[in-house]
């Protein structure tokens, strides 16, 4: 990642700025991060939804700001979070794709995340919901920064219910470190997170917090509690989506009820795209091309709202690219907290955040990589994609929470691995692209390749390209990077 020189100086006075802001605060600010799982870009109302009422995240918007270029960094679950935590690409830390109860991999102990920064700066630290960055002792969120954990290690699906393997155990229900319950009700989750989440924000309303909700919903198999079922326009994942909106409500009623509105940033945000195989019970992400378990815009621009009064401007819409890599930094700076001693990749956006004017990414590109394959670059308005194989449904997408051809399964195993092994489990079919250069600024559904009339942009994102692979590798090119580091592993 190359930060530009013009931005330099231009950090100085954003340091200078943050200072002044929260200078008349007894206390560094707090933070609530809400992250769902499988969310659409367009599955919100003010990102698009029609027949999904979201009243609570619309209001976020309007008191706050709409990032409508907000990206993750892989399209798929364990990588995702190991961004978000880390600042890093996920490819950096060894933990591309996603980890399942066989995985022997995990969060490395030498890795410092978000929870941990704070916490060194008095912070208490919570996690409710769904941690996916390993399952054995050696990675729990306890012993990586984290004070209170309650959810699943991984994935919902990854247990008894999911439709097509069969020979999945009993899923778990954490609380600290103990399984406290086994194959819980999944209609009452969103309702038990919430209610925990509130319960810590009671107890910690006089010192600084992090609390960080990445709800389990609307991954599938998806449920909503009695309360919400049938009340939306779009069947049960409306439902579902309409739930995660009142809990977002909930957390912002009790900030405002304990009189911490005014010193709590709060950011709500998605880990990837739809997962559209599954219909009727995945999401959208119009006018994007494709969804999760691809690097089309459809599985890494995800809708995101940030909410702090008096510090970030409200009602503003913003369309400068912002990725998970930049909050670790970005918090960092705005708790006084020093960066990890080994290399990042995301870098301090507060100026773009807070609507500072002029303000514009401090990244030269962003990174889109599959699993080890480093499959797009965008620059600017550009976006290149490399040739490489991607997932899309096969046939018409699947109904009653089963996947497209279904009928046409056999029993898999979840230890199939490789973008074949995806695509059998999940009613996926390959294809492929070659390479193409899509301008985002007119052509959001990268449709139309324009390679042949802009070569000169096609060198200069090929150039980037040469340096990430150097650094990060990529499988594509059979290349390994110098600086990749471990992800932590049992025996």
């Amino acid at each position: 990642m190359i930060t530009l020189s013009r931005h330099l100086g231009f950090a100085a006075a954003v340091l200078l700025h943050m200072s002044v802001a929260f200078a008349a605060d007894a206390s560094r600010p707090n933070i609530v991060l809400i992250f769902a799982d499988d969310l659409g870009y367009s599955d919100v109302g003010c990102f698009g939804a029609k027949d999904i009422r979201t009243p609570n995240i619309d209001r976020l918007a309007k008191e706050g700001t709409r990032f409508t270029s907000f990206y993750v960094s892989q399209p798929v679950c364990t990588a995702s979070r190991a961004s978000l935590m880390t600042g890093c690409y996920a490819n950096r830390i060894g933990l591309a794709g996603a980890l399942n109860h066989t995985s022997k991999a995990g969060i490395h102990a030498d890795e410092v995340l978000l929870p941990e920064l704070l916490q060194q700066r008095g912070y208490a630290t919570a996690i409710f919901g769904k941690w996916h960055l390993g399952h054995r002792p050696e990675f729990s969120p306890l012993r990586h920064g984290f004070q209170e954990f309650r959810g699943i290690p991984y994935s919902n699906d990854n247990g008894p219910l999911h439709p097509v393997v069969k020979t999945i155990p009993s899923l778990p229900w954490i609380d600290g470190e103990k399984t406290a319950e086994v194959d819980p009700d999944q209609s009452q989750f969103t309702q038990r997170l919430t209610e925990r989440a509130i319960q810590f924000l009671e107890r910690h309303r006089d010192q600084p917090f992090f609390l960080y909700l990445p709800h389990i919903m609307p991954h599938v198999p998806i449920f909503a509690s009695q309360k919400f079922k049938g009340r939306s326009g779009r069947g049960l994942y409306g439902d579902v989506v309409e739930e995660l909106d009142w809990s977002v409500g909930t957390i912002i009623g009790a900030l405002k009820r304990l009189g911490l509105e005014e010193n709590t940033l709060v950011i709500f945000t998605s880990d990837n795209g739809p997962f559209l195989s599954y219909g009727e019970h995945a999401g959208t992400a119009s006018p994007f091309r494709e969804g999760k378990l691809t690097t089309f815009e459809g599985g890494v621009r995800t809708p995101c709202v940030m909410w702090c009064p008096k510090k970030i401007p409200a009602g503003r819409t913003c369309d400068e690219p912002v990725a998970t890599i930049d909050l670790l930094p970005t918090i960092a700076k705005l708790v006084d907290a020093p960066l990890p001693k080994h290399r990042i990749d995301g870098l301090d956006v507060w100026p773009i955040l807070s609507g500072q004017p002029n303000a514009h990414t401090p990244h030269q590109s962003l990174l889109f990589f599959s699993g080890d394959e480093l499959q797009a670059i965008r620059s600017g308005n550009w976006k290149l994609h490399f040739a490489h194989d991607y997932l899309t449904v096969a046939g018409p997408p699947g109904r009653a929470g089963k996947p497209a051809n279904f009928e046409n399964m056999k029993p898999k195993s979840i230890e199939e691995s490789g973008i074949r092994g995806i695509a059998s489990r999940h009613g996926y079919e390959v294809r492929r692209i070659e390479q193409s250069l899509f301008n985002l600024k007119d052509d959001l559904s990268e449709s139309r390749n324009v390679a042949d009339n802009n070569l000169d942009v096609v060198r200069r994102l090929e150039s980037l390209a040469e340096q990430a692979r150097a650094d990060l590798g990529d499988s594509l090119m059979k290349r390994r990077g110098s600086g990749v580091r471990a992800a932590g592993q049992v025996e």
